[in-house]
């Protein structure tokens, strides 16, 4: 007897059938989110699946690790595009259109944003704070940062995202109205 005799048949052919529909699915769902090619993601999630069949077999839960892989995928898309050139261009793909001008009014904006999130009452600043995070952090992760459970914090940030639009709101004054307004 070899060890060929006892390998357990190749689940690659099973696994590509069972999971196709799924995986395509959830690369459509996140890929505009990402800003990213729906097949792009989808070939990154059968890569990470075939590593991890060769390394660990086949998850316990697929539909699951499906979801959570083509995600993760989706924020390491996000994550790597801010860092990327476009090819024969020396200034990266995000500023092509802009300027000085602009970047600094993009950073002042920012500036702006971070201290009125901090200025925010209770553990909104906090709520706000971890989803402004580079990190892009899951609605899980930002739960167990916080302890509170994962269903509170949608209404939670409604209500802290409707006081920072009243605070700004407070802060910035209004256009005057110009022609046909008056």
């Amino acid at each position: 007897m070899t060890l060929i005799d006892h390998a357990p048949p190749p689940a690659g052919p099973a696994v590509v059938r069972a999971l196709l529909p799924l995986i395509r699915a959830e690369a459509r769902a996140e890929a505009q989110a990402a800003s990213a090619d729906p097949a792009d993601l989808e070939q990154a999630v059968w890569l990470r699946l075939f590593e991890r069949l060769d390394a660990q077999g086949p998850p316990a839960d697929p539909a699951r690790w499906v979801r959570g892989a083509v995600r993760g995928e989706a924020r390491r898309t996000r994550r790597t595009a801010r860092h990327e050139y476009a090819y024969g261009s020396a200034e990266p793909a995000a500023d092509h259109y802009g300027c000085p001008e602009r970047t600094a009014l993009g950073a002042d904006t920012r500036r702006v944003l971070r201290t009125a999130v901090e200025r925010l009452p209770g553990r909104c600043a906090q709520l706000l704070d971890a989803m402004l995070s580079p990190a892009d952090p899951t609605y899980r992760e930002i739960a167990g940062r916080l302890g509170m459970s994962q269903g509170s914090l949608g209404p939670m940030r409604s209500r802290c995202l409707g006081c920072l639009r009243r605070m700004l709101a407070a802060e910035v004054v209004a256009p005057e109205l110009r022609g046909k307004e008056r």
